[in-house]
C-alpha cells in the first residue's frame, strides 16, 4: 500500500499553492500528498506542469479530492446545473492530466455539503446521477482518471451513506474506473462493522480515506479499531492508496465546512502537526504493510 495526506491538514482555507507541501510530507514519511481540485479551476495553465515535476522529483504520488457546490451537482433536476458540472470536470481533468493525477474522489455524484433545508428526492437523484456518472466516466477515462465515489454520513450528504448503496450504485454505473471509496470516518457513523463494510467493497474498493471519529490523524490506541481495518483490507486484497483526512484546527472556510468547533490541535504549532503526521503515517504503514 502507499499513503498519504490531505494538505488541508496544515490550512484554514481551500485551494492555494500545493507545491510547498510536497517535499514536507515526504520528509515526514509520505507516498502521497491529496490536493484539492477544485481550485485548479483559478490556477494558471502553467501550474500543473511544474506541479507534476516537482513532486515527480520527490518520488510524491499526487492525488485529488473535490466536494461539487450546489451549482455543479451532476445529480440536479436542472439540466443548466448538470452542463455546468460537466464544463468543471472537463477542465480539471484536463489539468489534472498535466499535473500527472490519475484518481479524484470525494461526493462527486451529488454536491457537499448538501443543503438540507431544500426538499430532495433520493430515488429520482439517484437514477440521474447513475447517468450522469456513467457519462463521466467515460470523460474521465479519456484521461486515464478513476472516480472514486466517497460515502459520506447522513450529515454530509444523503445519496451513498453506506458501503452497500454504493457497491449498488457503482454496479449500476459499470464503469471500470468509477469505483467505491471509503472513509473511516464516515464508516464510524453510518456502518454496523468497519470489516463488514470494507467486505462488502470488496474488489471494488478504489480508494481509502482514514483517520479518527473526531478527525484527528490515526493512531494506536484510538477510537477506531486499526487492526480490524488492516486485517479487512488485506482479506479483499486491497493493495491501494490509503490517504488520511485529518482536520484539527478551527477557524476559516475550512473549519466551518467541516464543522470545527473547538480545537483539537490544542493551538500547537505546525511542528507538532508535523510530528503528529510522522507517527500516525509510521503506525498505519508498520500496521498495514506488516
Amino acid at each position: 500500500m502507499k499513503f498519504g495526506i490531505y494538505y488541508a491538514y496544515w490550512e484554514k482555507q481551500w485551494g492555494g499553492d500545493f507545491i510547498p507541501y510536497i517535499s514536507r510530507v515526504k520528509k515526514l514519511g509520505f507516498d502521497i500528498l491529496e490536493v484539492a481540485c477544485h481550485d485548479f479551476l483559478h490556477q494558471p495553465e502553467s501550474y500543473f506542469p511544474r506541479l507534476c515535476e516537482i513532486a515527480e522529483s520527490e518520488g510524491i504520488i499526487l492525488t485529488g479530492g473535490y466536494g461539487p457546490d450546489a451549482r455543479h451537482d451532476i445529480s440536479s433536476a436542472d439540466p443548466a446545473v448538470v452542463e455546468a458540472a460537466f464544463d468543471v470536470y472537463r477542465d480539471m481533468f484536463r489539468k489534472m492530466e498535466l499535473a500527472g493525477i490519475d484518481r479524484l474522489g470525494g461526493g462527486l455524484y451529488s454536491y457537499w455539503p448538501v443543503d438540507y433545508s431544500v426538499p430532495f428526492d433520493k430515488e429520482a437523484a439517484w437514477e440521474r446521477s447513475v447517468a450522469n456518472i456513467r457519462k463521466l466516466g467515460d470523460i474521465a477515462a479519456d484521461y486515464g482518471i478513476m472516480l472514486g465515489m466517497e460515502v459520506l454520513n447522513r450529515f454530509e450528504g444523503y445519496l451513498l451513506n453506506t458501503a452497500e448503496e454504493c457497491v449498488r450504485f457503482v454496479d449500476e454505473v459499470g464503469k471500470d474506473n468509477v469505483r467505491v471509496m471509503l472513509d473511516t470516518f464516515h464508516m464510524n457513523i453510518e456502518e454496523d462493522s468497519f470489516r463488514d463494510a470494507i467486505l462488502t467493497a470488496g474488489k471494488r474498493l478504489g480508494h481509502l480515506h482514514v483517520g479518527e471519529a473526531n478527525r484527528r490523524p490515526p493512531f494506536e490506541g484510538g477510537r477506531i479499531p486499526w487492526a480490524e481495518i488492516a486485517s479487512a483490507l488485506k482479506e479483499v486484497g486491497y493493495d491501494g492508496y490509503v490517504v488520511m483526512e485529518p482536520f484539527v484546527r478551527m477557524g476559516g472556510q475550512i473549519g466551518q465546512d467541516i464543522r470545527i468547533w473547538h480545537d483539537l490541535s490544542g493551538g500547537c504549532p505546525d511542528e507538532k502537526l508535523d510530528s503528529d503526521a510522522a507517527a500516525s503515517v509510521a503506525f498505519l504503514r508498520g500496521l498495514m504493510n506488516g
